[in-house]
C-alpha cells in the first residue's frame, strides 16, 4: 500500500515566528495521521527540523543545488539539506521551472544529488493553461516525466507531485475527471517505464489549489496518495483539516 502524504510548500514566507505554526500542527494531527512533511524556506530548515522532533512531521526543502559544493554563491546543496535535518526536498517546482528557466535535465541532475544526499525528492510536474487549452496536457505530462526522473527511481527515493500551474494559488481547481486523467496517465507512464512494482509503489501528490473545502473529493480520486499545498500550509488551522482528510480517506 502507497503511504498517504500531505507535504505543505511554505515558498519565500515565514520567519522563526512562524515556527509555531509546526506545534500547532503537531498537536492538531488527527490519531494515525499520513506523512506530514512540511518545506518552509532554507533560513528556517535547522530550527524547523529542531522544532518538530519527536513528532510526526517531517521537514523539506525547497529546492538545492545539483552539485554538492563549489562556487555557485546563494545556493543550498542537498548535503546541506541532510545536514540540517531534513528528509525531503522539492525539486522541478513550476515556480523554479519558469523563474529561473529549469529544464528536466536539471530537475533530473538535482534529483540524483537529493538521492545522494539521502533525501526522498519530491519531484513537481504540471501544465500552463496554454498547453491544457490547446489539449497538449499529456504530452507535456509525460516529457516531463521522461525528462526529469533518473532511472533508478523507486518508493522510498521519490515521490512525483502533479500541479497543473494553472491552479496554483488562483483559486482554480480542475475537474475531478481531469486531475483523474492525469494521475491516471502518471500512474500508467510509471508502470511503463519502471514495472509495475515500482510504479505501483511510487507516490502521486496533488497541487493546485487544495484546501480542506475540496480535499475530501481530490483524496477520493485513484491514484491521487496526497497532497503538495501552498497557501493553506501556512496556518495550522488551515493545514489540519486537509491532513485530517486525507486521513481518513
Amino acid at each position: 500500500m502507497r503511504p498517504k502524504i500531505a507535504a505543505g510548500n511554505w515558498k519565500m514566507n515565514g520567519t522563526a515566528a512562524s515556527l509555531a505554526e509546526l506545534h500547532s500542527l503537531a498537536m492538531g494531527l488527527p490519531e494515525n495521521p499520513p506523512q506530514v512533511v512540511i518545506c518552509p524556506p532554507s533560513t528556517l530548515l535547522f530550527r524547523a527540523t529542531n522544532a518538530t522532533h519527536g513528532s510526526p512531521i517531517q521537514i523539506g526543502a525547497q529546492d538545492c543545488h545539483a552539485e554538492d559544493a563549489g562556487a555557485y554563491t546563494g545556493d543550498i546543496s542537498a548535503s546541506m539539506v541532510a545536514d540540517s535535518g531534513a528528509t525531503h526536498v522539492i525539486l522541478g517546482h513550476s515556480e523554479r521551472r519558469d523563474a529561473h528557466r529549469e529544464t528536466d535535465a536539471d530537475v533530473q541532475a538535482k534529483t540524483r544529488a537529493a538521492w545522494a544526499a539521502g533525501l526522498t525528492a519530491i519531484v513537481c510536474i504540471g501544465e500552463s493553461e496554454a498547453q491544457r487549452d490547446a489539449d497538449q496536457t499529456l504530452d507535456i505530462i509525460g516529457g516531463q516525466l521522461d525528462g526529469s526522473l533518473p532511472e533508478a527511481v523507486d518508493a522510498e527515493n521519490t515521490v512525483i507531485a502533479y500541479e497543473p500551474i494553472w491552479a496554483i494559488g488562483t483559486g482554480k481547481v480542475p475537474s475531478i475527471a481531469q486531475i483523474k486523467e492525469v494521475h491516471d496517465f502518471i500512474r500508467t507512464r510509471l508502470i511503463s517505464r519502471f514495472g509495475a512494482d515500482i510504479g505501483n509503489a511510487l507516490p502521486l501528490l496533488y497541487g493546485g489549489s487544495v484546501k480542506a473545502t475540496n480535499a475530501v473529493e481530490i483524496f477520493a480520486v485513484e491514484n491521487v496518495d496526497g497532497a503538495l499545498v501552498g497557501g493553506a500550509s501556512l496556518k495550522a488551522k488551515d493545514f489540519v483539516p486537509i491532513v485530517a482528510a486525507l486521513a481518513q480517506s
